[in-house]
């Protein structure tokens, strides 16, 4: 049978010193008194929080699990000394395990009380610090929340702003090459009655068609010159224009030169329709070939418009499972896609994937707000200039995506803070503090995974480590 403390001897603990009588036999009979040996663990952090314990002599330290190590946060002899189910007066309104370790450095001896018994004492006995302690600790999660669904609607915001932005310009772009296709169309269709009202023959005719063709496929593989390459190839056509009195040339050149033709092409022209029917047939060609640059300009655009909104879908992992199976580039290629806007353009972007790595079971949507949280953080350390790295590797049975920056780095005495609720170095209004916390509790307690980070002035460094496996 283990050993039970005297109501008297309970009196001697700070914790129970103001305690009346028959509260102090109340905690004696439900009490016990139990030993450890040196080197031996009295509770595990995450564990369920079955017990409180109450140091009788002995030395003990705690110790909490930070980014994978862990880290002694205290040791002490004094008696009295408390640990263990401290939140058990909230009840099934907390999660009830243990927050810390608590290990026996020397033999150790506690009077330990079930969590149930401590947990309705403070509630019975205490009823104002209970309505004190309830609302700072209720308060601050709700506080918390609700912050942090305002940082996720900030975040929101930026993005949708950004992603309208890069979305409009590409829009732009098709709408304006509509428009000049159309006239472009027009003009063609104008100029292909003048040279087919019956001055060509059928002969002539079709190889007129078949320089078209020619102009078509050389438009779609026209090299891009340099602007000193392009000038002189300009001048050329211009000289070869003027010389048969064609009129506009300086108009016409750079459209030749875009779509890939020369002075040497275009006499092949002359050779088809003769000298009377130049111009019509040099006009009626250049409108081909516009023709085939503008829609070249629309496909490129679609094209991105295309690519955004796969990108959008890829991030918001619209219409997707939360929990599924995922390459972690892909998600990383989204993120960086959504923002794009919020690059300086001082900042440089390096990536460096490793391909060979295996996909894995995650929740993507989330993964995409932790990368957004690190590199918006890498971005605004850095200031407008400097090198974005987004790296990932295997180590071991994890995978690693390291997002690092080239800022001045992170002080050494606030390191162990960063990923507190609420704890932020910028600005009154800039930050809420909860970027990093959000983004530790996605990978440490949905993913079981681990966030560490190294850093130095010019080199910080954030490391998400993922596991390959489930339970891994």
């Amino acid at each position: 049978m283990n050993e039970r403390l005297t109501p008297d001897e309970l009196r001697t603990l700070f914790l129970f010193e103001a305690l009346a009588d028959d509260q102090l036999a109340h905690l004696a009979e439900a009490g016990r008194v139990e030993t450890r040996q040196a080197g031996t663990a009295v509770y595990q952090e995450g564990e369920p929080a079955t017990c409180f314990f109450v140091l009788l002599h002995g030395t003990v330290a705690m110790s909490r699990r930070i980014h994978g190590d862990d880290v002694e946060v205290s040791r002490t002899e004094q008696r009295g000394v408390y640990g263990g189910a401290t939140q058990a007066y909230m009840g099934d309104r907390a999660d009830q395990t243990y927050l810390n370790t608590l290990s026996a450095i020397t033999d150790a001896e506690f009077f330990v009380l079930p969590a149930e018994t401590i947990g309705d004492c403070v509630r019975e006995w205490f009823p104002m610090a209970m309505h004190l302690l309830e609302g700072l600790f209720l308060g601050m999660r709700a506080h918390q929340t609700i912050i942090g669904e305002r940082e996720r609607l900030l975040a929101l915001g930026s993005l949708s702003a950004g992603l309208t932005h890069e979305l409009n310009n590409p829009a732009a772009a098709a709408v304006r090459a509509t428009a000049a296709l159309r006239g472009r169309v027009a003009g063609m269709r104008q100029k292909l009655a003048m040279i087919a009202d019956g001055r060509l023959d059928g002969r002539q005719l079709h190889d007129l068609v078949e320089l078209q063709d020619e102009a078509v496929k050389r438009a779609a593989s026209a090299p891009e010159l340099s602007p000193l390459a392009a000038s002189d190839a300009e001048d050329a056509i211009a000289d070869w224009l003027d010389e048969r009195d064609i009129v506009g040339a300086w108009d016409l050149a750079p459209t030749l030169v875009a779509g890939g033709i020369d002075a040497e092409w275009l006499g092949q022209i002359s050779g088809a329709v003769g000298e009377d029917n130049l111009e019509a047939a040099v006009r009626w060609l250049c409108y081909t070939i516009d023709t085939e640059l503008l829609m070249g300009e629309i496909d490129d655009a679609v094209t991105r418009i295309s690519g955004l909104v796969a990108a959008a879908k890829q991030y918001s992992q619209l219409d997707r499972a939360p929990y599924q199976t995922v390459d972690v580039h892909d998600l990383l290629d989204a993120t960086l896609t959504m923002l794009h806007a919020k690059m300086p353009e001082g900042v440089r972007k390096v990536k460096e994937y490793d391909r060979s790595l295996p996909q894995i079971s995650a929740y993507a949507a989330e993964l995409n707000q932790v990368w957004t949280n690190l590199i918006d953080n890498a971005l605004s350390a850095m200031g407008g200039s400097g090198t974005l790295s987004v790296r990932t590797f295997r180590k071991d049975d994890r995978i690693v995506v390291e997002i690092g920056d080239t800022g001045p780095g992170i002080p050494p005495e606030i390191r162990p803070r960063i990923f507190e609720p609420f704890f932020t170095t910028k600005p009154v209004g800039e930050g809420t503090g909860l970027g990093l916390d959000i983004s530790y509790r996605i990978v440490v307690n949905k993913h079981h995974g681990d966030i560490r980070v190294e850093s130095e002035p010019g080199d910080t460094r954030f490391q998400v480590y993922l596991p390959i496996e489930q339970g891994a």
